[in-house]
């Protein structure tokens, strides 16, 4: 039977296309101001304008490059069953933002909802999790034990486990890591996020300095969600913009962002396309039905 929770597409960059069934909103008139980040005022803007556009309960949604990442809480407020959030991302997207909330500081306020009672990210590589970037991170949420980091190589000892003890969450390899996170996975219903910056460059190329997953490691995790998946989105698409205002521009040169030339990036595309096709095929038929009680 046919799932009734269709995809959608959050379109600000034009980068996702080839999804059947979409619900497509445009939205390209935001992409200079919601991209990469955004004051609290303009965000709660995009949200009024969402609370009336997208569907109550979207299937799988597509938010287009990883600078949107930040979308991921916009739609975690829509769902008031308490849950755990697992998030796929080579980054722990818990840095500090003065200026509001942005793609890589969204997961710290997403801690701060009361339906969100745990959060894992899973297949850090990133060093942004590492003694020497302690200050650029908000650390509150693992301290009390709400939120969980699992790496690749960098590890949070400095943090939670002191002294010369491993670190229980760091790992060698992508296998080991899904196979321990799978096996202490808690019975609470589940939002996945997925940013495809997590994948190693091998399978996609992203925006983003990548991980080291495969689309194997990342169909596993759904497929253990089957059955209590509240809702999902897919991130991290291949996605160039100049931006106008020279602040932004100025913090996006700071990611060392890749150009590429427009058959470079179709050839990118095309490779997500295939990625977003694999996965939404998994969550589809994952997705809780739509009801009352999300």
């Amino acid at each position: 039977m046919m799932n009734s929770r269709p995809p959608a597409i959050l379109d600000f960059d034009g980068s996702v296309s080839g999804i059947e069934r979409a619900t497509v909103l445009p939205l390209q008139p935001w992409q200079e101001t919601i991209r990469f980040g955004c004051r609290w005022r303009d965000f709660q803007r995009l949200a009024s304008l969402l609370a009336v556009r997208l569907p109550a309960d979207p299937g799988c949604v597509f938010t287009g490059s990883g600078d949107y990442h930040h979308l991921s809480y916009l739609l975690l407020q829509r769902v008031t069953q308490p849950l755990q959030l697992i998030v796929c991302d080579n980054h722990p997207d818990t840095m500090r933002y003065p200026l509001g909330i942005h793609c890589g500081s969204w997961v710290y306020w997403a801690s701060r909802l009361p339906q969100v009672r745990a959060i894992h990210v899973l297949g850090i590589c990133s060093h942004d999790i590492s003694w020497r970037h302690r200050w650029e991170i908000h650390a509150g949420p693992q301290l009390r034990r709400k939120l969980t980091y699992w790496s690749l190589d960098v590890s949070t000892r400095w943090l939670n486990w002191p002294g010369r003890r491993p670190d229980p969450h760091c790992f060698h390899d992508a296998d080991t890591l899904m196979a321990r996170f799978l096996s202490q996975l808690a019975p609470l219903p589940v939002y996945l996020s997925l940013d495809k910056d997590v994948l190693s460059p091998q399978v996609v190329t992203t925006n983003w300095d990548q991980g080291r997953f495969l689309p194997q490691h990342l169909l596993r995790l759904i497929r253990a969600c089957r059955g209590r998946l509240l809702g999902a989105d897919i991130t991290g698409e291949a996605s160039v913009y100049r931006f106008q205002r020279r602040f932004k521009r100025w913090l996006s040169a700071l990611d060392g962002q890749p150009l590429a030339d427009p058959a470079q990036l179709e050839a990118w595309q095309h490779q997500h396309r295939q990625i977003n096709r694999l996965l939404l095929a998994e969550i589809t038929p994952t997705l809780a039905a739509p009801g009352p009680a999300r």
